[in-house]
């Protein structure tokens, strides 16, 4: 009977031993995770500002049937507003759209680090060889022709990593979308730029992070 009663007290020793280990690990991480937040709440992080600069349109041409082909190049700025977070960003795909239709191939950006409030500049060719467009889509185009205004979005798909001191974090998404209003004829506001119409625009984007 002794035996039994030694048997249990060592059983519930042992039990208590793995309760304070498996506690022990559990502050651990809870401490751990509660230093990060308070660091990332003191930071304040920023997510990056893009700026749409100007769009130069060299070819805009829509063929039957429903075929639309574009050759365009746009200047891109992008700030980072952060004072002690840099950004790393590692693969950026940018392309036009129409109406929520993809119209151009993307391009790849090339990778980039942003120190604190540093600025970086990309001036990408966009371009689309008879890309398929729906009928209601060709009629929307020749119907903003038509009315001399044209409205594209430029949008980047990509990966950032945060940088703090010598911490990097892992990958986010990111997402940008820039509105590019264009007049054409009398009101257009183009300049003639070789075989190509530049049309200043510096118009702000939509980031998603």
């Amino acid at each position: 009977m002794s035996k039994e009663v030694e048997d249990c007290g060592h059983h519930d020793a042992e039990n208590k031993h793995h309760r304070h280990i498996f506690i022990g690990i559990l502050a651990v991480i809870i401490t751990i995770l509660v230093v990060i937040f308070l660091v990332w709440m003191v930071l304040q992080p920023h997510k990056p500002r893009f700026i749409l600069q100007d769009t130069t349109i060299y070819g805009l041409n829509l063929s039957d049937p429903n075929f639309l082909s574009s050759n365009m190049q746009v200047t891109i700025s992008t700030k980072n507003p952060n004072d002690k977070i840099g950004i790393y960003y590692e693969k950026l795909d940018i392309y036009a759209s129409y109406h929520n239709q993809q119209i151009t191939l993307a391009t790849e950006l090339p990778p980039t680090y942003q120190g604190h409030n540093d600025v970086s500049v990309w001036s990408p060719f966009l371009y689309g060889d008879a890309v398929p467009v729906s009928p209601y889509l060709a009629v929307s185009i020749n119907q903003d022709v038509n009315a001399g205004v044209l409205l594209f979005n430029i949008k980047i798909n990509g990966k950032l990593k945060w940088k703090v001191g010598s911490w990097l974090s892992g990958r986010y998404r990111i997402f940008v979308n820039c509105p590019a209003y264009i007049t054409l004829g009398s009101r257009s506001n183009g300049i003639n730029v070789g075989a190509g119409i530049k049309y200043q625009i510096v118009q702000h984007c939509h980031v998603d992070v």
